[in-house]
């Protein structure tokens, strides 16, 4: 049974596609784009998206699914319904699990139970270093062989430079990207905000921007060095954002970034108390520092918009921010608050979103989904961007709850998501 998208306006980075027709996917793949198509079998799926945007699904490079190990935060099933909810066709998952994705056995638990409960693309990313414990180099070559999209060491930075270079080296070798999670351990200490007045004025410590600057700055240096693709997760500083715009001048391609959301909506000022949704990791930051990110994503030296989706139970989010958990949930939400915030007051235009959340991770990871094009993978999404609605968390499907935007009105819900070719989510 084929599936028939009428009347929608389809949207495609790649092709620099902005048109109103129609789209007819069959058999896992894009069949036919042209005007006023009609069912090609009886039993054949029609969708009415007319007034709606028709986009490829959204890949998100950097979620959280807690599986292996916690997975009374997250499964593997739950994170994957929330991403097919928020528009998710293709999500990376990061290998800061109990234990540590840093094998080929690992890699393969996740890829199999995914084949069975989830009806999205769940890749796996694999370890650096054993246990993640900075030490020695994970079976890099092993994983890449048990297919692993990336290597990242999500969660902390690998703080030995001369091991850094040669994970770097080895994962050139394996034609990886290395995911970079920017952190200098010693800079951070016990802080859990950033480290500004306001961190003050809660009476909290702080995590100042060079805890991220000083191991962005190693690793491009490293990457330079080796050849290796480094992508710097979750940028939240007005220092990353003006490296990447030098490297942007310089025409160095081996490096990219990504933005959060909340990186790019939220600032300290909007953390009137004590509250431990507002507390994640890198944290969210300066006035100053949100412009330059937005700056960077508009002029497309920051090429990823990504969610860092970190689900955790009410538990573990609950009390101060000082003993808390890091994170925040964001996989049923990205493309509202991207669009809402970002679209609708003209920082982006919708296909530039279109490329931050479909083309560009793509790209990085090699597929050929992330447009709307015949021949390539049917994962395509519908979207309202007319009517507003509030978030509200306890309608998400995924078992996190953190979010500091819950009651927030925002534009773009999704109303449906086709993986493969299959209906994987429909609003009603």
């Amino acid at each position: 049974m084929g599936i028939l998208i009428r009347g929608g306006r389809m949207i495609d980075a790649a092709t620099d596609t902005d048109i109103i027709g129609d789209i007819y996917l069959d058999e896992g793949v894009i069949q036919e784009i042209g005007k006023k198509l009609t069912k090609k079998q009886e039993d054949d799926r029609v969708i009415d998206a007319d007034g709606c945007l028709v986009l490829p699904g959204l890949i998100d490079l950097h979620v959280h699914f807690r599986d292996p190990g916690q997975t009374y935060k997250e499964d593997i099933e739950t994170g994957s319904r929330a991403a097919a909810r928020g528009g998710v066709t293709t999500v990376v998952t990061m290998p800061n699990t109990s234990p540590v994705i840093d094998s080929p056995d690992r890699v393969n638990y996740v890829h199999n139970k995914a084949a069975q409960v989830s009806g999205i693309h769940v890749l796996q990313a694999g370890a650096m270093t054993k246990g993640e414990l900075g030490k020695e180099l994970a079976d890099i070559a092993g994983m890449a062989e048990a297919g692993v999209p990336a290597l990242s060491e999500d969660g902390k930075s690998v703080m030995d430079s001369k091991l850094c270079k040669e994970a770097m080296k080895e994962a050139a070798k394996a034609g990886l990207p290395v995911f970079d999670h920017c952190e200098d351990m010693s800079l951070r200490g016990n802080g859990c905000m950033n480290d500004d007045e306001n961190a003050r004025r809660l009476g909290l410590p702080g995590i100042s921007n060079s805890t991220e600057d000083v191991i962005a700055a190693r690793d491009i240096i490293l990457a330079l060095e080796t050849g290796a693709h480094l992508h710097l997760c979750h940028c939240s500083t007005e220092g990353v954002a003006q490296m990447m715009k030098v490297l942007r001048d310089q025409g160095v391609k081996n490096v990219t970034a990504e933005v959060c959301p909340h990186h790019f909506i939220l600032t300290t000022d909007d953390i009137e108390r004590d509250d431990p949704n507002y507390k994640m990791n890198p944290p969210i930051r300066t006035k100053k520092d949100v412009e330059a990110l937005k700056e960077g994503l508009k002029e497309g030296y920051i090429q990823v918009i990504s969610t860092d989706h970190a689900p955790h139970a009410q538990k573990d989010k609950t009390g101060s921010m000082r003993n808390c958990a890091f994170g925040i949930v964001g996989l049923e939400t990205s493309f509202a608050l991207t669009y809402t915030e970002l679209v609708e007051k003209g920082v982006l235009t919708i296909k530039q979103l279109v490329e931050k959340m479909s083309l560009n991770p793509a790209r990085i990871l090699g597929l050929e989904c992330g447009t709307l094009q015949e021949g390539h993978p049917a994962d395509v999404i519908v979207v309202d961007v007319e009517h507003p609605y509030k978030i509200d968390k306890t309608k998400f499907v995924s078992k996190g709850r953190n979010t500091p935007f819950n009651g927030r009105e925002v534009k773009g819900k999704v109303l449906y998501t086709i993986c493969d070719g299959k209906v994987v989510y429909s609003e009603k």
